[in-house]
């Protein structure tokens, strides 16, 4: 383990709050595909590692889908009808998913549910389905990482001080702003360290991302010099194994209160409704890649599984050299 490196959890800390999946026995549908979806949903849990968000968000949709089949067939689907659904079964779902305004993006998701349930029926011998391989996914729509300029991510973390409630309430928010643009941290991923985690000291900590999956990320001296300011400052007992950050009560600090308080900030600062605590991560990547940065490295730092999500940078720096183009280069009007 390096030097300076802490231990990662072995389970997701009690103190974060986790959406619930939807219970398969709640799902309109016969037992047998209760039972089936059931057991994919622990599959996913156990074997693939899926974290809660993702569990609530496919479990939502396969529920939503079998909505969709008991109005369409007329009463509670069985595996058997499962089986049994055609091509133009899959495009009427697609349908009214976008006559309810869905967006692309989230039928797109709704149709890689359907087809990991499926590959999962399959592979149990359960029901094989050979009209949904034939259903083309919704477009995405092509969408950037918000990212801040270095001047804005530095008012950001200059402003996060002046909370009006108690001096160390901004200190807590500086360290949690600072951890996510100085390491490129995920929120979640900075309201999960615990006390004995806190990075006091330049080095190396070690991270539990998505799908407990570890990376090792460099701290920056001035990353630890805030984390430890805040320790320094919190009224309440801190034991090793408790929560890092706490609210303003003492408890632990819940994501949506550092939401609202990057809200008050981005009001004072008049930027705009992208600047969210998830783009101080995407800020980092940015200016990393600005800076001369590999896409392999940058990769390793935030945890992506594939490159190609990492890639998504080099399009932000693609468009901020050609801003800086179209406004400084004599010939880019025309002229």
């Amino acid at each position: 383990m390096p030097p300076g490196s802490t231990s990662p959890r072995e389970a997701r800390p009690g103190w974060l709050t986790a959406p619930a999946p939807v219970p398969p026995e709640h799902y309109s549908a016969a037992p047998a595909c209760r039972k089936a979806a059931a057991a994919w949903l622990d599959w996913l849990g156990t074997e693939r590692r899926c974290s809660p968000h993702t569990l609530a968000a496919y479990s939502g949709d396969l529920a939503r889908f079998f909505d969709f089949l008991t109005r369409h067939l007329g009463g509670v689907p069985d595996v058997a009808e499962l089986a049994a659904l055609r091509l133009a079964d899959f495009r009427a779902y697609l349908a009214q998913r976008a006559g309810e305004g869905s967006a692309g993006s989230s039928s797109a998701r709704a149709l890689s549910v359907l087809r990991s349930f499926f590959r999962f029926l399959d592979r149990r011998g359960l029901a094989q389905n050979a009209a949904l391989a034939s259903v083309r996914s919704p477009k995405r729509p092509a969408s950037l990482p918000k990212a801040l300029s270095a001047e804005e991510a530095g008012e950001v973390l200059g402003g996060a001080e002046g909370a009006d409630e108690a001096p160390w309430l901004g200190q807590r928010d500086l360290a949690i702003f600072t951890l996510l643009y100085g390491c490129g941290l995920r929120l979640a991923e900075a309201l999960s360290l615990a006390r004995r985690e806190a990075p006091l000291a330049a080095g190396m900590m070690r991270i539990v991302g998505k799908g407990n999956k570890e990376r090792v990320v460099p701290v920056l001296p001035a990353v630890a010099d805030a984390v430890a300011a805040y320790v320094a400052a919190c009224p309440y007992p801190l034991p090793a194994d408790g929560p890092l950050f706490r609210g303003a009560r003492g408890g632990p600090l819940n994501p949506r209160l550092v939401q609202r308080r990057m809200a008050e900030i981005r009001r004072l600062l008049r930027l705009p409704e992208t600047a969210t605590p998830h783009a101080l991560r995407h800020s980092f990547a940015t200016h990393l890649l600005a800076a001369g940065g590999d896409l392999r490295s940058i990769q390793e730092l935030l945890g992506h599984a594939s490159l190609s999500t990492t890639q998504r940078y080099t399009a932000i720096e693609t468009a901020h050299l050609l801003a800086v183009y179209d406004k400084a280069h004599p010939r880019a009007k025309g002229g």
